[in-house]
């Protein structure tokens, strides 16, 4: 099974639950992102209520390479939820292992399952059997519940024994959540100790922090999530920046057009009421640290159509170098709306 397109020093936009709508990946992609995936979608409403969840896992084709992201805790339910997806044709099928969200620890999924691991491996195992190599499978975790118990290593191993064709490592704990710093060691280690290619993820908000990723971690491609919130040019920057490039700054129609657009590719497959309540999110960010951005702010939050909200866009003062100084830090919880 190929997967040096998925897997070879390629830039992946993360699922991020609440962001990464398909008119957010459009957006990425357009800046060079390589590689998208799903927002984290349930096994259990995929096979028993498709309906509301389908929406979910459709892509475009300009979205390729793209993978849906499964989470849920029973083998067979998720092994059912690939298997149903197939028609589908995603480039790959991934399943979180490393969400740290309390409600989706309470159903014994996410970073539940590193402290089940022989569950985890039967989900696996599951879930490769029903694909029959027609779709790779990755696994998403983190580095342990907590400091005292670290198990990523013994974890990633078992994962890769299990079936899995690759792997992504977001070198958190648990209880850290989005707080605190990655420890990147972790997927240097875990690199020298697995024969599978490994994506590395986590705290990666700008051009020099992916650069180091690469060289501190010999990961063979790296995920931004966070730092692509109001940011989507980071990919751009990079993928510049790999390939001896030069990357022009951001000029400040440009920063403006992106924002347009992006609510434009929302209006494609969204009602205009959803639209303006769920671009509020993605506008903290596209309008942090500029001038006049809280008040922006504060007027798109009272904005009610289509019109009025591009009218503040299109007036609003978008300094560019405040906006290219921008780091997204991990302090910022990515559920956390304005």
């Amino acid at each position: 099974m190929q997967i040096d397109h998925l897997i070879k020093r390629k830039l992946w936009l993360a699922p991020l639950a609440g962001y990464t709508d398909q008119a957010f990946r459009r957006i990425c992609k357009d800046y060079a992102a390589d590689v998208l995936v799903s927002e984290m979608v349930s096994a259990d409403g995929l096979i028993r209520d498709s309906g509301k969840t389908l929406h979910y896992v459709l892509f475009t084709p300009c979205e390729r390479p793209f993978g849906v992201q499964l989470f849920g805790s029973d083998p067979l339910t998720i092994a059912k939820a690939a298997e149903f997806l197939i028609p589908y044709s995603p480039d790959f099928i991934d399943i979180n292992m490393g969400c740290p969200v309390k409600k989706v620890i309470r159903r014994g999924a996410g970073s539940a399952l590193m402290r089940e691991p022989q569950n985890a491996a039967k989900i696996v195992l599951e879930t490769k059997k029903a694909l029959s190599g027609r779709i790779p499978l990755s696994v998403k975790f983190r580095s342990g519940w907590d400091e005292q118990n670290l198990n990523y290593m013994d974890f990633g191993k078992l994962m890769q024994d299990s079936g899995a064709d690759f792997l992504c490592l977001h070198p958190r704990t648990t209880k850290q959540m989005f707080g605190g710093k990655s420890n990147w060691d972790h997927i240097a280690q875990l690199k020298r100790a697995i024969s599978i290619p490994l994506i590395g993820n986590g705290d990666i908000n700008s051009l020099s922090e992916a650069l180091a990723m690469y060289e501190n971690t010999a990961c063979d491609s790296i995920m931004i999530g966070r730092g692509a919130l109001g940011k989507p040019w980071i990919f751009r920057q990079i993928t510049a920046a790999l390939t001896d490039i030069k990357a022009e700054d951001l000029s400040p129609e440009e920063l403006r057009d992106t924002l347009i657009k992006h609510i434009d590719y929302a209006l494609e497959n969204k009602r205009e009421s959803r639209v303006i309540r769920e671009i509020r999110a993605h506008i903290c960010f596209y309008t942090k640290g500029i001038e006049g951005g809280a008040d922006l702010r504060r007027k798109i939050n009272q904005s009610n159509s289509y019109e009025e909200l591009i009218s503040l866009i299109r007036l609003a003062a978008w300094n560019t170098k405040i906006i290219n100084k921008i780091d997204i830090r991990s302090t910022h919880d990515p559920n956390a709306l304005c």
